[in-house]
């Protein structure tokens, strides 16, 4: 909402304004560049029509991972793989979960069919994919929008103090990867890639075996920084 910053934000918590009905039931009226409780009740209705898009363009980047709960039933979590390169034809698979079923889209079976799953995903979760993920998607995909909300956990973890890639991060908090991919790097991936090109079938198994680990753990990953980053906004208001 413009005009409200965090310290105002916190005012209005620390005056018992922890959520919207609570503003709209209060006598508490906070000054700001447009009129508050409009803007609340066109959110409500907006939310009430699950219009992500409406969010994207409300929240700070930094800040989506706050509707998690209310858009978790639309999440898509992604990791891509490539041969190297950075261009849109490196993409060699797509790893794509909604938390309880994995799909592998590669590169000359059915990457193609892609977009389709994400027409009904209003949050996408990503490790690093701000940085990496999404751009390459959207050199493979120019006339997709993404315009879903997205937590990228490289950055929300950091904030909560964990530093270093995906893997160095799920070794501080006790993840493990089964026997055949323990120790597989991103570097790894390349040469399963390449040996399945050139007629290995079974490294398109074992890469299609890493990459799922990686989805997979991003669900464990964001409910840990979701507590997280709760816990250090809201505090002793949360309840």
């Amino acid at each position: 909402m413009p005009g409200i910053t965090e310290a105002i934000e916190f005012e209005l918590w620390r005056q018992g304004s922890l959520s919207w009905h609570d503003y709209l039931g209060s006598s508490t009226r906070w000054k700001c560049a447009v009129d508050a409780t409009r803007v609340i009740k066109n959110s409500l209705a907006r939310l009430e029509r699950r219009d992500y898009a409406y969010f994207v363009r409300k929240l700070p980047s930094r800040e989506h991972w706050r509707a998690f709960p209310e858009f978790s039933d639309r999440i898509a979590y992604l990791d891509i793989e490539t041969d190297g390169g950075f261009s849109a034809e490196s993409i060699t698979m797509i790893g794509a979960s909604d938390g309880d079923r994995f799909h592998a889209y590669i590169k000359g079976r059915d990457l193609d069919k892609f977009p389709y799953y994400l027409v009904d995903k209003g949050l996408i979760v990503t490790f690093f994919g701000s940085g990496f993920d999404l751009p390459m998607l959207r050199k493979l995909f120019p006339y997709l929008p993404f315009d879903q909300l997205h937590i990228d956990l490289c950055h929300a973890l950091r904030r909560l103090g964990y530093r270093g890639g995906l893997k160095n991060i799920e070794r501080q908090l006790g993840l493990s990867r089964s026997a055949d991919t323990d120790g597989l790097t991103g570097r790894d991936a390349i040469t399963l890639w390449r040996q399945y090109r050139k007629g290995h079938a079974k490294a398109l198994d074992l890469l299609i075996e890493y990459n799922r680990e990686d989805v997979m753990n991003l669900k464990t990953l964001l409910a840990l920084a979701y507590q997280g980053l709760r816990k250090d906004r809201f505090g002793a208001f949360d309840h």
